[in-house]
């Protein structure tokens, strides 16, 4: 072992997962059961049952996720409906918690069909609004995007028919800009005189739709994206908490201490700072950077004035190095696993004074803090 080292971290599968149903149920629920078992399967090394507990916790993350892609969809056509004032039938959002993933997979499936029919009849609802703007509105009523002065159009059922036909496959979501752009078009049939001009005038308004669709489609995409790198910037700052705080608690159950400058547990850097009552000169400055690696080095307080301070360094360093050696088996328990990739043994080299304790002389900061700020 060593006095300086750099670990590379990886989380157990259980902890993963665990950790991305407690935030997709709303942060309060702790590590979500089958993740427990399957972490409690590990270190009792029972390996079909571990198995087991994974698979229903894949399961189960599973069908949070399309639940909530689910809810994400009502939400939209909400909105839509409410923008569009029409009178459509939603199905209310889902409430995740406290249900299996036997019934959220069963939720999905009745309600794909549902929120498929509610978007038609959206649909359907915009092209009748276009319709009778155009239509039974007299010319002089029309919008200032519609052609003043022209001879009524041509109010032949087909015309209209074909029309709403035709701005049934405008998506609802579209952008009110592109809407208007699309409506536009379509206005233009209160001035048309013949079929030919009818039939260019719906050539125009189709080749609108298709560029409203694409921008609308895109703008899904695009939204679908920064949503899926918001869930992992989230999920890494779950993981990152969760290495952090098992380390503190490894730590503490034995015996060390933390300044009350750890508040940088829940900082972006997580830098920490781990004591003893018994060591007066030393500290050991630890960074996990993210969940994926961590560095530990033991450091001075003061410079070293003697032979007998340097031989006091090295006892320090070998208590140290059985310590992380313990931590580290109790992180397997919890789901961490840690690789050495680099370690400085004992006595190889003086330990460093940070600077800023030898512009103080002394270790500054109240060295008082419970586990429980940090559940």
């Amino acid at each position: 072992m060593s006095s300086g080292i750099d670990a590379d971290i990886a989380l157990d599968a259980a902890v993963v997962l665990s950790l991305g149903m407690t935030r997709l149920l709303g942060g309060g629920a702790g590590l979500a059961g089958r993740g427990t078992e399957a972490l409690a399967a590990l270190a009792a090394g029972r390996a079909e049952a571990r198995a087991a507990a994974l698979a229903e916790a894949e399961t189960h993350e599973r069908a949070l996720r399309e639940v909530v892609e689910r809810n994400a969809r009502i939400a939209a056509l909400t909105e839509t409906r409410a923008k569009i004032g029409a009178n459509v039938p939603l199905p209310g959002r889902l409430d995740p918690g406290e249900r299996s993933p036997e019934e959220l997979i069963a939720w999905c499936a009745a309600t794909d069909p549902v929120l498929d029919e509610a978007e038609r009849h959206l649909s359907e609802h915009l092209a009748a609004q276009v319709g009778t703007q155009i239509f039974e509105v007299p010319a002089e009523g029309l919008t200032a995007d519609v052609r003043r002065g022209a001879p009524p159009p041509p109010r032949t059922g087909d015309v209209r028919d074909h029309l709403e036909r035709i701005m049934t496959r405008l998506l609802p979501d579209a952008e009110d800009a592109e809407r208007r752009a699309v409506v536009e078009a379509a206005g233009l049939l209160a001035g048309v005189a013949t079929p030919e001009e009818a039939e260019g005038v719906l050539h125009e308004v189709r080749l609108r739709i298709q560029d409203a669709n694409r921008r609308t489609r895109e703008r899904r995409d695009e939204e679908r994206r920064r949503a899926a790198q918001q869930d992992a910037a989230e999920q890494a700052e779950a993981e990152r908490r969760y290495v952090l705080g098992s380390i503190t608690a490894a730590f503490e159950d034995m015996g060390y201490e933390v300044q009350a400058g750890f508040e940088t547990l829940t900082a972006d850097d997580g830098t920490v700072t781990l004591t003893k009552g018994a060591w007066p000169d030393h500290s050991v400055r630890m960074r996990v950077d993210g969940a994926a690696h961590v560095r530990a080095s033991m450091v001075r307080e003061r410079p070293a004035e003697s032979e007998d301070d340097r031989r006091v360094d090295v006892e320090r360093e070998r208590e140290w190095c059985t310590a992380f050696e313990a931590a580290r088996e109790r992180l397997a328990e919890a789901g961490i696993r840690s690789d050495v990739a680099w370690r400085l043994e004992p006595g190889v080299r003086e330990l460093p004074v940070p600077a800023e304790s030898r512009q103080t002389g002394s270790r500054a900061g109240q060295r008082v803090r419970s586990r429980e700020r940090h559940k």
